[in-house]
């Protein structure tokens, strides 16, 4: 077994690196468009490892192929890359709607987007997302959480009366680097907000769920 230390941004270790090196070998390949984007956000943007990958994307657009999706909704933009693996799920017609508070990297994201032909499936956001969900006016049959962790529970709960009955919502980062582990009193305020939420959604007897160790951990969620 291999221990790590672990900061705020560094995504925890589960397996060896041969295996990790065997999981990535055994699973589909980026198109071009998200190997590059991968290489220029690891190369020109600060918290690469804030981007999902290979493993994490292919995972979402396995998901959004197997719900065909008419609509999406997606908190927490980064560069694009979630957005584009979930979008390649979408129905003909349908949208995706990512939101980011951080309006630096949209024209790099509208660049990619572009690149990938999906200029008329993905619709962007810039600002703060717990104003611009309820005046985004979509019953969603998917939601992807990933942003600012502080406001997991406020998230899900903005948008759980938008999401169909069988619906579903993913959030990332549930187990935080293995953080969740600590006591309660060593938590910092992150660590201590995916917490609460991971408890608020096992509590939900409106919904279904399984927490995965994916990454830094997926949770799935089935609106029942």
């Amino acid at each position: 077994m291999r221990f790590f230390i672990f900061d705020k941004y560094t995504k925890m270790e589960f397996i060896s690196s041969e295996l990790s090196d065997y999981v990535d070998a055994h699973t589909s390949l980026e198109t071009s468009v998200l190997k590059q984007l991968n290489r220029e956000t690891n190369s020109t943007v600060l918290m690469p490892r804030m981007l999902s990958g290979n493993l994490q994307g292919q995972f979402l657009s396995m998901v959004s192929h197997m719900i065909q999706p008419m609509q999406i909704l997606e908190i927490g933009t980064y560069t694009g890359y979630s957005a584009i693996c979930l979008a390649a799920g979408l129905k003909p017609g349908g949208m995706l709607h990512t939101i980011d508070i951080n309006d630096e990297l949209e024209p790099m994201v509208k660049r990619y987007i572009n690149t990938a032909n999906l200029s008329d499936k993905i619709k962007t956001y810039s600002g703060d997302a717990r104003s611009m969900i309820p005046s985004i006016n979509e019953t969603f049959d998917l939601v992807f959480i990933d942003a600012d962790k502080i406001n997991y529970s406020v998230y899900y709960d903005l948008v759980f009366d938008q999401v169909r009955p069988g619906g579903f919502i993913l959030a990332d980062n549930v187990l935080w680097s293995g953080k969740v582990l600590e006591k309660p009193s060593a938590m910092d305020a992150d660590t201590k907000a995916i917490d609460t939420f991971n408890k608020k959604v096992h509590a939900d007897e409106r919904v279904q769920h399984v927490l995965l160790p994916v990454r830094d951990g997926l949770m799935l969620i089935r609106k029942i």
